[in-house]
């Protein structure tokens, strides 16, 4: 997401000091941000403030003589690409809910027909009272967005839903709400994402160095597309993203059981998960204690996860692996693609410096049937875009 016109919108609860995060990596990331506060929301956080991480003069006053007339409440509005209201206080839910224009915040709202995304952040009795229930599902049915709040301590003391999400999880809604190329409306993308674990005894296990974000990030560039998306994903550090249906798993056991199971219902599969390949014959029930000499564990092959849905593929289904090689990379992920059935094969580098694992880029090779697709040093996030774009898209 970049090169978007972002219109924040903030009103008078506590939980708008959290917004400034948000607004500076909205920025960061190449997006025109304009801040729209109320009255109340300047007991909370400075104009300065936001003036200066978003590069534009907040808007505060509907009738001040002083504001550039460039950014009068309907020239902004015509030219935003999504509005997002965080915190959204129970006071300006009611009022946007009824069509409510008072002030500058309101009567901009009232004038964009972009995407809407309202982000509740109150006390728990108010956010559970029938009322602002009711004019929350009212919002919803004019087609706004809303971010369910997030639960825990709250600033009056009570513990319970009602918290404002993190920056990052609103963004990741934004990303969502913003995207207007839905080639994957109507379809159904299953996802693996992550290491697998394999229990030795109640205290250790054999892993890989996955941490799951290339896996994510294809799980959200089709959601983003309007796709419906599982997420079967091993442990990890991530946020789960907003919108996604995320399933937990630990071995390679879990997986295979999850997403064999969710086969026959998907019409895109993505399995991206660094899946153990072996693992022991039988777990401790207590811990191994350590002995002299060597020690050795039997071990044992886990289910071929891609072979096996590559076998009970029905026609028009798609089926996109990945393989990482230390050498002979194309060569071995070129002879996977037959062996496996699959459609495509993702090649992914660890060799070269900013790909592999634990880092936010990418170096990756797309194998068809067809020949050979390098894609080159990429974020993960552009990554997924164009897999699923070479992947999917061309496909229809």
């Amino acid at each position: 997401m970049k090169d978007k016109c972002v219109l924040v919108g903030i009103s008078g609860g506590i939980a708008a000091f959290k917004i400034c995060s948000l607004v500076s990596s909205l920025k960061k990331k190449g997006n025109d941000v304009h801040v729209l506060m109320t009255k109340e929301a300047e007991q909370f956080v400075t104009p300065l403030t936001l003036q200066t991480l978003s590069g534009n003069r907040v808007i505060r006053d509907l009738f001040s003589l002083d504001e550039n007339p460039e950014v009068h409440h309907i020239a902004l509005a015509r030219k935003a690409d999504v509005f997002v209201i965080a915190p959204a206080t129970g006071n300006i839910i009611a009022k946007i809910a009824n069509g409510i224009a008072d002030d500058m915040l309101t009567s901009t709202f009232l004038a964009a027909d972009c995407p809407k995304l309202i982000v509740p952040a109150m006390n728990t009795y108010m956010l559970e009272n029938p009322v602002t229930q009711d004019n929350i599902a009212k919002c919803a049915s004019y087609g706004m967005h809303i971010l369910d709040s997030a639960s825990g301590y709250l600033a009056c003391g009570d513990t319970g839903k009602g918290r404002m999400p993190e920056a990052s999880v609103i963004q990741d809604a934004i990303e969502m709400v913003v995207s207007k190329d839905r080639y994957l409306s109507g379809k159904r993308v299953l996802v693996s994402a992550g290491p697998t674990r394999e229990a030795l005894d109640p205290v250790r296990y054999v892993t890989n160095h996955s941490s799951g974000k290339m896996g994510y990030e294809l799980a959200k560039a089709a959601r983003n597309a309007g796709a419906e998306v599982t997420l079967v994903a091993g442990a990890n550090n991530l946020e789960d993203p907003v919108g996604i249906d995320v399933i937990p798993i630990v071995s390679a056991a879990d997986l295979a059981e999850e997403i064999l199971a969710r086969q026959s219902e998907s019409d895109i599969i993505i399995m991206a998960a660094a899946v153990a390949d072996y693992t022991p014959v039988s777990r401790a029930d207590q811990k191994i204690k350590k002995s002299e000499g060597e020690f050795s564990i039997p071990m044992k092959r886990t289910v071929d996860v891609l072979a096996a849905l590559g076998k009970r593929k029905r026609e028009g289904q798609i089926l996109i692996g990945f393989a990482m090689e230390t050498q002979n990379l194309i060569e071995n992920a070129s002879k996977k693609l037959a062996a496996k059935n699959a459609d495509y094969i993702i090649a992914n580098s660890i060799a070269d410096e900013g790909a592999g694992f634990g880092v936010d880029t990418n170096i990756v090779t797309i194998i068809s049937k067809e020949g050979l697709n390098p894609l080159g040093l990429l974020s993960k996030e552009e990554t997924a875009e164009r897999i699923l774009e070479f992947c999917v898209k061309r496909e229809d």
